[in-house]
């Protein structure tokens, strides 16, 4: 499984030919710089917004970077696990399933924070205006779409939200399934094919303009939505903001560039900064493993009452 997920993110990569650098030892092992870009949005958008990325750092690390955009977040994790990805930005419940696969595949470097210096996001449950669901309860016997298996927003937050205020996932809802990623969720709801879908947003800013930063944000300047088509239903308790990950066993010297360049980003080039991180931001806040504990603790729950 892994091995066709993986020549489809080869096929699918771009490569970016750095300038002439002299040759390092780290460079050596490290010809290519790989970046995993989590699914959930279609490759084009992807790879527009994260080509400033991919200059830059080709320029400071003198060597080519590669951008790989998974059809899904399994796709990224499986890469990172395998040694076969060597940088991506996920979400906390992806982090999570890495961790608990093996604990020292990936180093967590930095989260956003988001316009009001917050460091934690929201997942929300939306629905068609024109519809006549106007609260969770209205959701009863109705249909349900969630993002990934893989994302926090997506499935692992609300699922679990929402089981602990009692409701029974499997008997509240008529059915539910998976978008294939955020972006393909609301599509999905908007095209009629679920009444409710969920995903994620800053929970800062006007919903109207949907917030200062996530996928409603992301799909709003890249002419796919209107939020005057969906209403806001329901809101989760605060999460932590996914992180940007490397992995472990990458050269040191590459790591330092990395996070030099990642540090200054908002200051340096804010366009940049707004593009990768889907929107506003005070920029990158260094973390460690520690800020995720809750969520891969929530995890390991669901995946062993599964």
């Amino acid at each position: 499984m892994f091995k066709q997920t993986f020549t489809a993110l080869v096929l699918g990569a771009t490569a970016l030919t750095a300038p002439a650098a002299f040759a390092q030892d780290w460079r050596e092992d490290v010809p290519v710089f790989r970046i995993g870009l989590l699914g959930g949005e279609n490759d084009a958008d992807r790879l527009r917004d994260n080509a400033c990325l991919q200059e830059d750092l080709a320029e400071l690390l003198g060597v080519p970077v590669e951008l790989f955009p998974a059809p899904d977040y399994a796709g990224v994790m499986q890469g990172l696990l395998a040694a076969q990805l060597d940088y991506a930005q996920l979400g906390a419940s992806g982090y999570a399933g890495i961790y608990l696969q093996d604990p020292e595949a990936v180093e967590p470097l930095f989260v956003s924070a988001e316009s009001d210096g917050a460091t934690g996001y929201f997942s929300v449950m939306y629905t068609l205006a024109s519809s006549d669901i106007t609260s969770l309860e209205d959701m009863e016997g109705r249909t349900l779409a969630f993002a990934d298996p893989n994302s926090t927003s997506g499935y692992l937050v609300p699922r679990a939200e929402l089981t602990r205020a009692g409701i029974d996932i499997d008997s509240y809802f008529a059915e539910t399934g998976f978008g294939g990623g955020h972006e393909q969720a609301v599509v999905a709801v908007l095209n009629g094919q679920y009444d409710a879908g969920v995903t994620w947003v800053s929970g800062v800013g006007e919903p109207s303009e949907g917030y200062t930063r996530g996928n409603l944000r992301s799909m709003i300047d890249n002419g796919l939505l209107d939020m005057a088509d969906l209403r806001i239903i329901w809101q989760s308790s605060q999460i932590p903001n996914g992180p940007i990950v490397v992995r472990t066993d990458l050269p040191q010297e590459a790591k330092d560039i990395v996070s030099d360049y990642l540090a200054n980003l908002l200051e340096s080039d804010p366009e940049c900064y707004y593009s990768v991180t889907a929107g506003e931001g005070q920029g990158f806040v260094a973390v460690d493993h520690s800020f995720f504990e809750p969520v891969v603790e929530m995890r390991r729950m669901q995946t062993e009452a599964r």
